[in-house]
């Protein structure tokens, strides 16, 4: 099962895409660009799940600052301890081009020891940018996708009930401007640097809008001459993102995630011929639970004890070989006629590697 699994998954993942990308899908523009946002607040109306203020004091604080500034009066010396709030972290993304008054979803995850944020409302709390301005104000109900049942010391728990979301909860107060307006040439960032990919890019922007409209800076990216207009500009900006553009050939690799025991690889995958053993060692050790029991009369004392055994069996070792494969389906063919589990797989593909008959780059993640 575990060898159809792989094989399937190779198949999905690798299979040969010779179809050309649109210009968008494979670069960046320069400059246009999301930024994360990150703010503090105070979930109320929880049912008794908030924070315990022994053990999240900032809690209580943050409880006797938000009163202060609306006018309560706590008399020195009081303790603050409701257990219906619980202090939280607030995250969101502020996309390119956001507007004043536009709304954003808004996760929220709780930072102290909260037991629940669900049927919790967030008050008012100012999301900041990494240059520590305020860009958006996020307030509303949170909504979480668990649920969690407690009772005679026993619970049962479905995901996670420590992190809501709030759809629309934040609305933009400052807006980022961007470089995209300005200047007579605009940059395209490619997501992947190749030098055969940019020369690609350029010879198809050139041909569609005139010699001299593109060239390339480097590897990773290209200059394009845009009209001034803004109008103009989109206009162009939109025609040139859904030029069709053939990418150069991606690179054989081979990534291997060792926890798990995954391995990916692309279409790319070559193997040159090779020989493999491959046996496997098992060790399996019993406890068998005996009782002695003494005669009637014997004044003896009935003993219990463990009766211990040891195996070792080991499989029968092969030299399986192993052809030469030149596509993605005759490598698969080939690795799993070698009989091995995912796990030991790992430790054949490096040795392949350091043998030079494995013609892909392995990255273990």
């Amino acid at each position: 099962m575990n060898k159809l699994l792989l094989a399937a998954l190779l198949l999905m993942l690798g299979g040969q895409v010779l179809a050309a990308d649109r210009l968008k899908d494979i670069t960046n523009i320069a400059g246009v660009r999301s930024n994360q946002l990150l703010g503090y607040g105070l979930v109320v109306g929880l049912d008794g799940s908030g924070d315990k203020v022994t053990s999240s004091p900032f809690t209580g604080q943050s409880l006797s600052n938000m009163l202060t500034q609306l006018g309560v009066q706590i008399p020195p010396g009081t303790k603050v301890d409701p257990k219906n709030v619980a202090a939280v972290s607030l995250t969101a993304t502020l996309p390119a081009f956001a507007r004043k008054g536009q709304a954003l979803d808004v996760t929220v995850s709780s930072i102290g020891d909260a037991k629940s944020l669900r049927g919790g409302t967030l008050l008012l709390s100012p999301l900041k940018g990494a240059d520590g301005q305020i860009y958006g104000m996020a307030q509303g109900n949170v909504l979480v996708g668990g649920a969690g049942a407690a009772a005679g010391g026993s619970k049962a728990q479905v995901n996670q009930l420590s992190v809501g979301r709030i759809a629309g909860g934040a609305t933009v107060e400052r807006e980022v401007p961007t470089a995209l307006g300005s200047g007579e040439f605009i940059n395209l960032e490619l997501q992947e640097a190749n030098f055969t990919t940019a020369n690609r890019v350029v010879q198809a922007i050139n041909k569609a809008f005139g010699g001299g409209t593109a060239r390339a800076v480097d590897g990773g990216m290209v200059e394009v001459r845009a009209p001034f207009d803004s109008n103009q500009r989109v206009q162009f900006l939109s025609r040139m993102e859904n030029l069709a553009v053939d990418p150069a050939e991606v690179s054989p690799l081979v990534i291997i995630n060792a926890r798990t025991g995954s391995i990916v690889m692309n279409q790319a995958v070559q193997l040159e011929p090779c020989a493999v053993a491959h046996g496997n060692l098992t060790v399996t050790i019993s406890n068998t639970p005996q009782v002695s029991q003494p005669p009637a009369l014997s004044g003896g004392q009935t003993v219990a004890t463990n009766q211990t055994s040891v195996n070792v069996s080991s499989d029968g070792g092969k030299v399986l070989k192993v052809a030469k494969s030149a596509n993605l389906n005759q490598v698969v063919s080939a690795l799993n006629a070698l009989g091995a589990t995912p796990q030991d797989l790992i430790s054949i593909l490096q040795a392949m590697k350091a043998a030079g008959s494995l013609k892909a780059d392995l990255q273990i993640i």
